[in-house]
């Protein structure tokens, strides 16, 4: 299987591309798309759209995984980043690829151990886990921590999700975001 990792923003977009085979990962590829911020908003988004189309059909990926938002103090940061995401998720989508979304504590709890990592401490993980010469920019490290959580993240989540509706809703159990609850 081949994920493509996504970490969105406004001024750069990280991108990973990563081979699974059990549980094996392997590197193919990673960048950054740099967003002129002297561009207005709709030009900006489109370089992220234009860009991201681009990557996903020169990766083959057969499923993608995308960072979700986070709220900060700020709220229209906050909003950008979310039009950010959109443009993203546009992509991916018209690309043809199943997009799965993790939180950033998700992220960094499936790489490194603890919700609490810095940036440093993802790009030694990604560059431990894919055996890298180097560690990688930070925005495409984050963009394959995405990529290497959905690794871990979606063999669980397709055999819960393969579990009969009939069998978890008869002991009053659903599923809900890749989690089985009462």
């Amino acid at each position: 299987m081949r994920i493509l990792g996504v970490d969105p923003g406004l001024r750069r977009t990280g991108f990973g591309v990563i081979d699974v085979q059990g549980a094996t990962l392997r590197y193919v590829a990673s960048g950054t798309i740099v967003v002129p911020s002297t561009l207005p908003l709709s030009e900006r988004l489109k370089v992220i759209l234009d860009n991201l189309r681009e990557v996903a059909r020169d990766a083959r990926a057969d499923q993608a995984a995308l960072e979700k938002v986070f709220l900060n103090a700020n709220p229209a940061s906050t909003l950008l980043l979310g039009q950010a995401r959109g443009a993203a998720l546009c992509a991916l989508a018209d690309s043809g690829l199943a997009v799965q979304e993790y939180t950033a504590l998700q992220i960094k709890k499936a790489v490194v151990g603890t919700g609490r990592a810095s940036k440093e401490q993802i790009q030694i993980m990604v560059r431990h886990l894919l055996t890298l010469d180097g560690e990688p920019a930070p925005d495409a490290a984050d963009a394959l921590a995405c990529a290497i959580c959905h690794a871990h993240c979606a063999p669980l989540a397709g055999r819960l999700q393969a579990l009969a509706p009939d069998a978890l809703s008869s002991r009053g159990r659903r599923l809900r975001t890749g989690r089985l609850v009462s």
